[in-house]
């Protein structure tokens, strides 16, 4: 019991830390847990890292707070799913629900410019080692390779993240189907899996604490893929639909998900303080996260049984992959829009020698070591 109480108390610290320090987006938080969990902690391998983060992108809702969700899980069972999860969302809701009551009370948001200019760069680097280190591990054979470069290429070029993966992942069981067949081992398959994408439909009733819960509850359980296609659900269920917020409004909302720590869907926090308060945020913030908890739940006992069937394996093999093309899109579109000038280039690269230098450094610190250079220096 005391064994399991040290586990829950260390999963609580890393994560809290983890939720005040991750900027940067989800791409952002993967390479900081990974650094943490697999390089730092050695608490799973790189390999299971993968699993898990594969595993995030066949169930809706936030990936990287789903991402730290199954981590806790793996580490202290049920109750440190629950730990986990909480500590990571909740430094980010506050954090979220103190620039909520800043808008309120002086009408603009915080000045924070500098701070995000230095720490860009950080991010960064931060990711493309993360990139490396994963990649090492998925990409095992040229097949995986040739997925992945195809996934990257789709996505850059406009493709659909749930559409990559999905494709991925059919592909790949093809390719084992076929080696299966070769081999003269072949199984009929007896299952098939789908992934949708729902849509959210809303009624037009007044505001209360319980509808705002319910729209972001069926937020939270359909929305796929990256917490960006947020604005889209909530411009059309709280802008168009209901008329709760102003474009100008909704618009800050996000802003505010995307320049504060921890998980972007805390813009649900934002919006919840701007309709009924502190009240208010809590229940929207309830509600867009309690259904990654369940999602989570439901699919957390069924990963080593995947791993045990050479389809199934298959399967996650090829989401792997895809999911580690996503994020390098996602990094190279990040790092036009960071490595503007002399000073961002050589943050970056300071980042990137540190942790070569000391990988057991923690990456957050250094996140924030870029946003006071960012401060200093006066840059936006």
């Amino acid at each position: 019991m005391r064994s399991r109480r040290s586990e829950l108390a260390e999963l609580a610290l890393l994560f809290l830390r983890l939720g005040a320090t991750a900027f940067g987006g989800p791409a952002a938080h993967v390479a900081l847990m990974e650094d943490e969990v697999v390089t730092r902690r050695g608490w799973i391998s790189r390999a299971e890292f993968l699993d898990l983060l594969g595993a995030t992108n066949l169930i809706p809702g936030p990936n990287s707070t789903e991402l730290a969700i199954h981590i806790g899980h793996a580490r202290a069972g049920w109750p440190g799913l629950l730990v986990a999860g909480a500590c990571f969302i909740a430094p980010a809701a506050l954090i979220v629900t103190a620039c909520a009551w800043a808008y309120v009370r002086f009408g603009a948001l915080p000045a924070l410019a500098g701070f995000l200019y230095g720490m860009k760069p950080v991010v960064i680097a931060i990711v493309a080692q993360a990139l490396w280190r994963l990649g090492r591990t998925a990409i095992r054979n040229v097949w995986l390779g040739a997925t992945a470069l195809a996934a990257a290429a789709a996505n850059a070029f406009g493709v659909g993240e749930i559409a990559v993966l999905a494709a991925s992942a059919a592909l790949s069981i093809l390719v084992q189907l076929g080696r299966e067949r070769t081999a003269q081992r072949f199984a009929p398959l007896t299952g098939a899996g789908a992934l949708g994408v729902g849509a959210v439909t809303v009624s037009s009733a007044a505001f209360g604490l319980w509808p705002l819960f319910m729209f972001f509850a069926k937020v939270g359980s359909v929305l796929f893929g990256s917490g960006y296609v947020l604005l889209a659900f909530l411009r059309t269920g709280l802008v168009e639909q209901r008329g709760w917020l102003t474009e100008a409004q909704l618009l800050d909302a996000v802003a505010v998900g995307q320049v504060t720590p921890g998980p972007l869907f805390t813009t649900a926090t934002f919006v919840g303080y701007l309709l009924a308060g502190s009240l208010g945020a809590a229940v929207a913030t309830l509600g867009i996260f309690a259904p990654a908890f369940v999602f989570v739940a439901a699919s957390a006992p069924f990963l080593s049984r995947l791993r045990a069937s050479a389809t199934a394996a298959a399967l996650l093999d090829g989401v792997n992959a895809a999911s580690l093309a996503l994020m390098a899109v996602v990094t190279a579109y990040l790092a036009r829009a960071a490595l503007v000038d002399p000073l961002a280039l050589a943050l970056a690269a300071g980042a990137g020698v540190t942790l070569l230098a000391r990988p057991r450094w923690s990456s957050a610190w250094l996140v924030l070591g870029g946003g006071v250079v960012g401060l200093v220096s006066g840059r936006v």
